[in-house]
């Protein structure tokens, strides 16, 4: 069972990542063209970008609400995973453009040195990403929801972008301009390679891969715990958005009467909704052992 608190959270953190990625988008930018830090401003780009990613993720929660339709029996669950993609995708692009100025700087040969406050800006960026993070990822973990895990991770790439803007930008004042770009470049690798797992993960869930093996235990030694259940023959789960849909076969006595069968797997079902968190389906086949 979910925490009333947890869902509370679950409404609202999506608005609060808005909210603050514009924020910070806009004191970011205006705080790097007036200290002339390339680096602040392309990180105020990736605040913009993350901006899209909040808004796509806020679309996409509430649509895996929907109920089951006839087109989708299952529901709309797995719609979280395709905006996991979708987050993922926007910090390649992200990461690819980064990469792009930065190299293009290099050529041109049009490096300068930012002021001192820029460093406080990149400060500050490091700081709020960093609480950001920890909040978004502990309310998409009590919710089980892809959709705000992923937003979580696009936060904490931010943060390490931005400490690897404030070390660029420190070299960059203390007579090493070149730092400025160089550390953009690295962090261009460091969120296309978030982007790329994201992605990965995504198409993990959509391809019905198998709950945690700590889930599976834990359905196993509750069914193996109750009454008249002889044995488990078959166990599996998979991931459908925040729910877990299991699929369980138990062996019973052939001297029981179908309705005492029925009543056995009724138990069963009550018991896992009871103690597994997230499960929504299960399907159980009873057969003699």
């Amino acid at each position: 069972m979910i925490p009333n608190k947890c869902k509370q959270c679950k409404e609202e953190v999506v608005w609060w990542a808005i909210v603050v990625n514009i924020c910070q988008m806009t004191y970011k930018g205006l705080l790097g063209a007036m200290t002339g830090s390339v680096a602040l401003v392309a990180d105020s780009l990736h605040s913009g970008a993350d901006v899209i990613a909040s808004i796509v993720t806020m679309l996409c929660v509430k649509i895996s609400k929907r109920k089951a339709s006839d087109k989708y029996p299952y529901g709309f669950g797995n719609i979280q995973f395709i905006s996991s993609s979708i987050v993922g995708i926007i910090l390649i692009l992200g990461a690819i453009y980064l990469m792009y100025e930065s190299i293009l700087k290099i050529i041109e040969g049009n490096i300068e040195a930012p002021s001192f406050l820029a460093v406080l800006g990149a400060g500050m960026s490091v700081v709020v990403n960093e609480l950001m993070y920890r909040y978004q990822h502990c309310v998409g973990k009590e919710n089980n929801s892809p959709a705000i895990i992923a937003n979580a991770w696009d936060n904490r790439s931010d943060a390490l972008s931005s400490v690897g803007v404030l070390i660029g930008i420190l070299f960059a004042v203390l007579g090493f301009p070149i730092a400025d770009v160089v550390a953009a470049m690295v962090v261009a690798i460091l969120v296309a390679r978030i982007g790329i797992e994201l992605n990965i993960d995504a198409i993990d869930g959509l391809m019905d891969t198998s709950v945690e093996m700590d889930v599976l235990k834990d359905v196993y030694n509750i069914a193996a715990n109750v009454p008249n259940i002889e044995e488990v023959r078959h166990l599996r789960g998979r991931n459908v958005g925040e729910d877990i849909h299991l699929d369980i076969s138990i062996g019973v006595s052939g001297s029981l009467k179908v309705y005492e069968s029925d009543l056995i797997a009724q138990a069963l079902k009550e018991r896992i909704y009871a103690e597994v968190r997230h499960v929504t389906d299960v399907q159980i086949a009873v057969v003699n052992s």
